[in-house]
C-alpha cells in the first residue's frame, strides 16, 4: 500500500487519543516515509508516538514574532533626527568692536565670555563682551584673558574658505567664570552687535564655552544663514558636537574632549 492511499486515513487520525495513532503507525510502520507521518502528529500536537522517532523542530517553528508594537519602537529608535536647518535669526543691535571677535590663528583669537566675576554663559547672551588672547594683535581688543588661560587651541578653515574655527580647551582656574558652569553659546543674536570679522556683521558664527569641561570652540562663517556650517540651533550640543575639531593636545598634555 502506498502512502498517498494511507494519507487520508492517517491525517483523520488527528485530534483523536494516542492510542488510535500509535495503532495507525505500528500497523504500518514498515513503510517507507512513516517517520515523517510521525513529524506530522508531533506539529499537530499529538504525544510522542513510541517506535517514532521525536522530530525536532526548525528554527523558523522556534521563531515568535515579536508584537506590532515593538516594531513600531524599533522603526522609531532608528529613525535619524534630522538637523535643524531653520534660518539664522538676525543679527540684534548695531555692530560692535566690544562684541566682535576674529581668528587669526592658535595665538590670536578672541571669544566672547561674561563681563562680570561668576556670571554664567547662558546669563551672558546680553552683556558678553569680546576677551582677546594676550598676544592679540587686534588694536580694538580692550580686554585680554589672563596668560595660561588658553591651554590648548587648533585653527582649522574650510577648504571652500566657507568657515574658520577654533577649537580648544582652558584652564577656568585663571579666569572669574564659574568652574561648574555647564556652558551656553552666543552667536549673531546674543549679545548686542555680535559679530565674527571673518564673515562680517550679518554672517552667521557660533562660539560655546564650557567652563566644567574646560572647553571652548568657535566656528565663522563667511556668509549669512549659514546652517549646514554654523548651525545656531545646536546651542544644547556641547562643542565637541556643534564644532567637531581638536579638543585634545598629547604634546601639551592636555586634553578636554571628556
Amino acid at each position: 500500500m502506498k502512502l498517498a492511499i494511507l494519507m487520508p486515513w492517517l491525517l483523520l487520525g488527528l485530534g483523536r487519543s494516542t492510542l488510535s495513532e500509535a495503532s495507525l503507525l505500528h500497523a504500518y510502520n514498515d513503510i517507507p516515509g512513516l517517520s515523517d507521518l510521525g513529524r506530522i502528529f508531533s506539529l499537530a500536537g499529538s504525544e510522542s508516538v513510541p517506535g517514532v522517532p521525536p522530530s525536532r523542530p526548525s528554527k523558523a517553528s522556534s521563531y515568535s514574532p515579536p508584537p506590532a508594537h515593538d516594531f513600531h519602537r524599533y522603526k522609531r529608535q532608528t529613525q535619524t533626527t534630522p538637523a535643524d536647518v531653520r534660518p539664522t535669526p538676525e543679527p540684534t543691535g548695531a555692530s560692535s568692536a566690544s562684541t566682535t571677535v576674529h581668528i587669526i590663528d592658535e595665538h590670536d583669537f578672541a571669544l566672547l565670555m561674561p563681563d562680570r566675576a561668576g556670571e554664567l554663559i547662558s546669563d551672558a547672551e546680553s552683556d558678553g563682551v569680546a576677551y582677546c588672547m594676550p598676544d592679540s594683535t587686534d588694536p580694538a581688543c580692550s580686554r585680554r584673558v589672563a596668560e595660561g588661560f588658553i591651554t590648548g587651541s587648533a585653527v582649522t578653515t574650510a577648504n571652500d574658505g566657507s568657515y574658520i574655527q577654533v577649537t580648544g580647551c582652558l584652564d577656568v582656574s585663571k579666569s572669574s567664570l564659574d568652574p561648574s558652569d555647564t556652558g551656553g553659546q552666543f552667536d549673531v543674536r546674543f549679545p548686542n552687535g555680535a559679530q565674527c570679522s571673518f564673515g562680517g556683521y550679518g554672517a552667521s558664527f557660533i562660539q560655546l564655552v564650557e567652563p566644567a569641561a574646560n572647553r571652548f570652540c568657535l566656528r565663522c562663517c563667511s556668509s549669512r544663514d549659514d546652517q549646514v556650517n554654523c548651525n545656531s540651533h545646536q546651542d544644547r550640543a556641547g562643542c565637541q558636537t556643534a564644532i567637531p575639531g581638536t579638543y585634545d593636545f598629547p604634546s601639551l598634555g592636555v586634553t578636554c574632549s571628556e
